[in-house]
C-alpha cells in the first residue's frame, strides 16, 4: 500500500492559498527562462510592496529586481544547494529602493527558487541583519566556492552551515544537512568512529576520522574528515570539519598493487603473489601443500608461425581454462613467459597428480588460433610438501626441477618429483653459486700451454686454459664448470675474467722477458660471447694492458660459429679488422658447411685431438684433408694433443704448421711459462 502523506492536501491547498492572498507575507518565484533567472510567480503581498502589475512582475528579471547584486553575484542568491540569506536593498516600479532580508530557498528539484522578502523595520533592525548578513557573506567568501567540502559547528553536533562542494559531494541540499542531519550521510558502520572524534574535538584541540559518506543515490565515497577546535564567546564550542574525498586515490592505489602482483596479460597472480600465497601457508615439517609447474609444449612453435599476437590469445585461453579447472581457492599464477603454477592445500600427492591430469585434459582442447586449430599440451611437474622442505621457495623450486624432468622424458608429461633428481639440481644450484663467487673472486685461475712450429720446433704461442680449484671439491673439470657457467648467464663474466688475466699475463711476460716473451696468446669464446658486446670488450682489455691486437688469439668451436653464420661473421670481420687472429677450434667435429667456412675471416684451423689420436692406429685421413683444406684455403693448421713424438713427426710430414701437446709441453701457471721461456731463449 502507498504510504500516507505526512500533510494532507487539504493543509498544503490552506497554507498555499494563505500564502497566496496575505498582504504581509511577500513571496515569489524564480526560475531559468533561456538562460535568465525571472520572476515567474508572486503573491498579493509582493504586488503591493513593490508596485508592480501582476503581468509585469511575473516576467522582471532577478537582476532588475536586486540592482546592487552585479553578474555573478546573483548566483550567490540563486543558489542550487542550498537558501541563501541577504540584506539588500529591491527596486520597486517607482525606481526607489527597499531595504530588505531576502531569503531565498531553491526548490528539491533545483530548478526554481522561493524569494521571502522581509522589510527592515528600523535602524536597529536593519544593523542587526546586516551583522548578520556580513557574518553569511565571509563565510561564503571563505567557504562557499571552495572546492574543498567544509562543515561549521558553532556549537556542539549541528552544524550551522555546509558549503556548497558538501553538498555536492553527498548529493543534498544543505537544508537537508544542517542541524544533526549532516550524520545521515556517515555509513552506519563509521558513524561511531565520526562521533567520537568530534566528542574529542569539542573539548579542545583537532581530530581525524576516516568515514564513508552516503549520497543520495546510494553510492559511496571514502574520505578523510578533519575537524579542528572552534569556540565562539556567548555560544560555546564547535568546530570546523573539512572533507578530502580519497575514493579515487584509493581506488588508483588499489589498481597499482593489483598491477604490481599480477600478470598484465593474463590478470593472473604474477610471481611476486605466488611467493608470498605460498610463504603464508607453507609451515615447516606440515603437509598437504602442493605446487604445480607447468610448461606450454612447443609455444615457440605458435609465436614463430601464428605471430606473437596469437600466442598471447594462447595465454590468455591456458589461463582461463585453468582458473575453470582447479578447485575453489586454488591459486594459478603466471610464472613468467608460458611458464604456470598452481597451488592446491590439503591434497596428498595422488589428488595433485589427479589435479594435474585433469589440468592436462582441459588444456587439450582446441583452440582457434589465425585460422589454425592448436591443441596445447603443457608438461607438469609435481611437488608435494615434505619433511626436508624447510622453506617456501624450495617447494616452488622443486616442482620446477620435475617440469624439466617431465620435458626430458618426452614432453607432455607429468612427473611427480625424482629426489636424487632433486639432491642432483640443489647440488647443480650451490655449484653455481660457488662458480659466480669464484668468478667475483677471480679464483679461477689461468694455465698456459706453448704451441709449437713443426719447421723448428720453436714456441710461438701459448693458449689460455682456465682452471678451477675449488676448496671442498678439488679441481672441477673446464668441461664442467664452462658448461655451468653457459647455463647459468655466468659465461660473460668468466669470458671477461679470462680475456683480461690473459692480457695482464701478456704485459706481465714483456715486462719480465722482452723479446723473450710468448709472442701470441690464444683465448677461447664460447659461441654465447660471440655478440656485438665482443669487440669492444677486446679493445678495452687489449687498450687496459697496452697490448697490439696481434698479440691476441680469438679461438671460437666450429659448433658455435656454425648457429648463426651471418652473425659469426660480422663479429669475426669486426675482431679481424682490429688486427685480432682468429682460430675454428675442434675443426672436423662439428657439421660446417665449406661454403660458410671460405666466407669466414679466420686464420687458422685446430686439428682436433680426436683425429689426432687416430694416427696411432693408421688412420691419417681425416687430419691430412682437414690440413689439406686448410692449405687450399690458405689457413695455417695446429694440431692439438700430440701426444707422442711418433705424431708430432706424422703430422709435420702431412703438413701441419703448428703442434700443441702434452708431449711438447704441458699447460703451466703464468710464473712457470715465464721461467720456461726463460730458459728456451737461453
Amino acid at each position: 500500500m502507498p504510504a500516507e502523506p505526512l500533510v494532507s492536501p487539504d493543509i498544503v491547498s490552506s497554507i498555499f492559498y494563505g500564502a497566496a492572498v496575505s498582504d504581509t507575507l511577500v513571496l515569489l518565484v524564480a526560475e531559468m527562462v533561456g538562460g535568465t533567472a525571472r520572476i515567474t510567480w508572486c503573491n498579493e503581498g509582493a504586488t503591493q510592496l513593490l508596485g508592480y502589475g501582476l503581468e509585469d512582475l511575473r516576467t522582471l528579471p532577478v537582476s532588475a529586481l536586486v540592482p546592487t547584486l552585479r553578474g555573478g553575484e546573483v548566483k550567490l542568491l540563486l543558489r542550487r544547494e542550498r537558501s541563501a540569506r541577504m540584506n539588500l536593498p529591491v527596486r520597486t516600479a517607482s525606481g526607489a529602493l527597499v531595504e530588505v532580508v531576502v531569503l531565498c530557498t531553491p526548490s528539491p528539484s533545483g530548478r526554481m527558487w522561493t524569494l521571502r522578502l522581509v522589510p527592515a523595520t528600523n535602524d536597529s533592525e536593519r544593523a542587526l541583519r546586516a551583522t548578520a548578513d556580513a557574518h553569511e557573506r565571509r563565510f561564503a567568501t571563505l567557504t562557499e566556492r571552495s572546492p574543498v567540502p567544509t562543515l561549521l559547528s558553532e556549537q556542539g553536533m549541528r552544524l550551522a552551515h555546509v558549503n556548497d562542494a558538501f553538498c555536492s559531494l553527498v548529493g543534498l541540499q544543505a537544508e537537508q544537512l544542517l542541524g544533526t542531519g549532516w550524520m545521515a550521510t556517515v555509513h552506519p558502520e563509521d558513524l561511531d568512529g565520526v562521533i567520537e572524534q568530534v566528542v574529542a574535538v569539542l573539548g579542545g584541540g583537532d581530530g581525524e576520522a576516516t568515514a564513508r559518506l552516503v549520497r543520495e543515490d546510494g553510492t559511496e565515497r571514502t574520505t578523510v574528515i578533519r575537524f579542528a577546535h572552534l569556540f565562539t564567546p556567548g555560544v560555546g564550542a564547535g568546530f570546523v570539519g573539512t572533507i578530502e574525498d580519497i575514493t579515487d586515490r584509493l581506488a588508483f592505489e588499489a589498481r597499482l598493487a593489483h598491477q604490481a602482483n599480477h600478470d598484465p596479460l593474463t590478470g593472473l597472480p604474477n610471481r611476486t603473489l605466488l611467493a608470498e600465497h605460498v610463504a603464508g601457508r607453507f609451515t615447516p615439517g606440515g603437509s598437504g601443500l602442493a605446487c604445480l609447474f607447468l610448461d606450454l609444449d612447443n609455444f615457440k612453435v605458435v609465436n614463430d608461425s601464428l605471430g606473437h599476437a596469437a600466442g598471447d590469445e594462447l595465454l590468455v585461453e591456458i589461463a582461463d581454462r585453468l582458473r575453470s579447472t582447479v578447485r575453489p581457492g586454488d591459486l594459478v599464477a603466471r610464472f613468467g613467459g608460458d611458464e604456470f603454477v598452481v597451488v592446491c592445500e590439503g591434497v596428498e600427492e595422488a589428488d595433485a597428480v589427479t589435479v594435474a591430469e585433469r589440468i592436462g585434459a582441459a588444456l587439450a582442447e582446441p583452440v582457434r588460433l589465425g585460422g589454425v586449430d592448436v591443441r596445447p599440451h603443457a608438461s607438469v611437474g609435481v611437488t608435494v610438501q615434505t619433511d626436508e622442505h624447510t622453506a617456501a621457495e624450495e617447494l616452488i623450486r622443486d616442482c620446477d626441477i620435475a617440469m624439466y624432468q617431465a620435458k626430458a622424458g618426452g614432453k607432455g608429461r607429468i612427473t611427480v618429483l625424482d629426489q636424487q633428481a632433486r639432491a642432483e639440481a640443489r647440488d647443480k644450484l650451490r655449484l653455481v653459486a660457488e662458480l659466480r663467487t669464484a668468478i667475483e673472486r677471480r679464483d679461477i685461475t689461468l694455465l698456459y700451454q706453448p704451441i709449437f712450429s713443426t719447421a723448428d720446433r720453436s714456441s710461438v704461442a701459448v693458449e689460455s686454459l682456465a682452471r678451477w680449484e675449488h676448496a671442498e671439491r678439488g679441481a672441477i673439470s673446464p668441461a664442467t664448470f664452462v658448461a655451468l657457467a653457459e647455463e647459468s648467464g655466468l659465461i660473460g663474466p668468466l669470458g671477461l675474467l679470462v680475456l683480461d688475466e690473459t692480457c695482464r699475463q701478456l704485459a706481465e711476460w714483456d715486462a719480465e722477458l722482452g723479446a723473450a716473451a710468448p709472442q701470441r696468446a690464444n683465448v677461447n669464446v664460447s659461441a654465447l660471447q660471440l655478440d656485438g658486446n665482443l669487440h669492444p670488450q677486446v679493445v678495452a682489455a687489449l687498450a687496459r694492458h697496452r697490448l697490439h691486437p696481434s698479440r691476441l688469439s680469438i679461438e671460437i668451436t666450429e659448433s658455435a660459429l656454425m648457429k648463426d653464420p651471418a652473425s659469426a661473421r660480422a663479429v669475426l670481420t669486426q675482431l679481424r679488422d682490429l688486427g685480432v687472429q682468429l682460430a675454428i677450434d675442434d675443426f672436423g667435429t662439428g657439421y660446417s658447411s665449406l661454403a660458410h667456412l671460405r666466407h669466414l675471416p679466420v686464420d687458422c684451423l685446430k686439428v682436433d685431438r680426436s683425429f689426432v689420436a687416430e694416427l696411432g692406429q693408421g688412420h691419417t685421413e681425416i687430419a691430412s684433408a682437414v690440413i689439406a683444406l686448410a692449405e687450399n684455403l690458405g689457413l695455417t693448421t695446429v694440431a692439438e694433443g700430440v701426444e707422442t713424438a711418433e705424431q708430432a713427426e706424422q703430422l709435420a710430414a702431412l703438413g701441419a704448421g703448428f703442434l700443441q701437446g702434452f708431449s711438447l709441453a704441458q699447460p703451466m701457471t703464468g710464473e712457470r711459462t715465464a721461467a720456461w721461456f726463460a730458459a728456451r731463449a737461453r
